[in-house]
């Protein structure tokens, strides 16, 4: 199982297989579900060929990937939530699980493959064949707001306000704890884990490598062992709220790379299969890079964190 294609990694919980390999990878479960069946995982040495077989946290994984047969993303009639859309963007609601853009792993049933179809292929081409019109992303297991260029001006003028930290762009988030205080701003730099490369960290502040970030947080709601907070970015760095929250001893929860969820919650969340990270971007703001209006978007909190909410706030009503 050695290539260029390979992933490695290891088992983060004990699980049906297929569903630690997505925790634990980019992969959509699905995604591993058929790689699983296909012969091309092996854990702890040894082919696996179960979708439903228990991982055991600790497990050493291996997954080989076919090389894609072709780098252009295909239009696909995958349903999408569009907020807002004329001649030059479009801004989705995406849903939590969606990954955004073709990659290794996640050949097609992208965010890409949809918009593809819904504008027939009217997307601006900066971002190349397998990212036409995209500006920014965010995360597979992270739901909300996203704003997708159709056309080349478009992408030039939006990718400029994000380059100048202009755009308006805030997250709810659910976290372990209570923050102390209850309001502050997260000012570190961010780069590559020297242990492991898959994730971020935060750096020394005089550290040649990674880039400034800062996140500015606002506790909305005390609940039971956690609370709900608004997270407004300065900067737009890769995992930035999720590593910057676990910074400060306050991780998402269900978030399986940065932080442990509080073991009284740990029940709640198996209860409500509540597997990936509480974060959602609920409001988008910039200056229309065509028509110069200033437009604001907001997104309801999706009904999977709203329910992790109500269970969690319970004993505080």
């Amino acid at each position: 199982m050695a290539g260029q294609q390979d992933i490695t990694g290891i088992i983060q919980s004990d699980t049906r297989l297929d569903k630690a390999l997505a925790e634990a990878t980019e992969l959509s479960r699905e995604r591993a579900k058929a790689l699983i069946a296909e012969g091309k995982v092996a854990v702890d040495g040894a082919v696996v060929t179960s979708p439903k077989a228990k991982a055991q946290t600790g497990s050493s994984f291996s997954i080989h990937l076919p090389p894609p047969s072709n780098p252009q993303a295909i239009p696909q009639d995958i349903p999408i939530v569009v907020t807002y859309e004329d001649e030059h963007l479009i801004v989705v609601d995406k849903p939590a699980g969606m990954v955004v853009h073709p990659a290794a792993g996640n050949p097609d049933g992208t965010l890409v493959n949809a918009l593809l179809h819904h504008c027939r292929g009217q997307l601006s081409g900066i971002g190349g064949v397998a990212r036409p019109g995209i500006v920014h992303r965010i995360d597979k297991d992270t739901s909300g707001l996203l704003v997708v260029a159709k056309s080349d001006a478009a992408h030039e003028g939006l990718a400029k306000q994000f380059a100048d930290h202009s755009m308006e762009r805030a997250y709810l988030a659910v976290c372990g704890g209570h923050p102390v205080p209850p309001s502050g701003t997260v000012n570190a730099r961010l780069g590559r884990s020297d242990r492991d490369r898959k994730k971020m960290a935060v750096l020394p502040d005089d550290s040649s490598r990674g880039k400034h970030a800062v996140t500015h947080y606002k506790t909305l709601e005390r609940l039971e062992h956690c609370a709900l907070v608004e997270c407004r970015l300065e900067t737009g760095r890769t995992h930035q709220v999720r590593v910057h929250l676990a910074s400060i001893g306050h991780a998402l929860l269900g978030d399986p790379v940065y932080g442990r969820t509080p073991a009284p919650l740990r029940p709640i969340l198996k209860a409500l299969d509540f597997d990936r990270q509480a974060l959602h971007a609920a409001r988008l703001g910039f200056i229309h890079p065509v028509t110069g209006n200033r437009l604001s978007f907001s997104s309801e909190i999706p009904a999977d964190m709203r329910e992790l909410i109500d269970e969690t706030g319970h004993s505080n009503r």
